[in-house]
């Protein structure tokens, strides 16, 4: 059940390098962890086939699907 290629770990760090790149670096290394945290939890619930679009609106209204590990 192992995959085959390494896609899904060089897909976590795409999207934090390619923020880096654009903006230069990131201001505080709170803020980075912070957006990996953040990344992270989405991804999570991503894959859990939860929609991105109810997962934001739910977080921003002080109402967040609880993560299942």
């Amino acid at each position: 059940t192992v995959p085959f290629t390494n896609n899904v770990g060089e897909r976590a760090v795409r999207m934090p390098k390619v923020k880096q790149k654009i903006s230069g670096c990131f201001r505080t290394l709170a803020g980075a962890e912070h957006f990996c945290v953040i990344r992270s939890c989405l991804g999570t619930l991503r894959k859990q086939g939860h929609s991105m679009l109810a997962v934001l609106q739910r977080a921003f209204a002080g109402n967040p699907i609880p993560l299942i590990a």
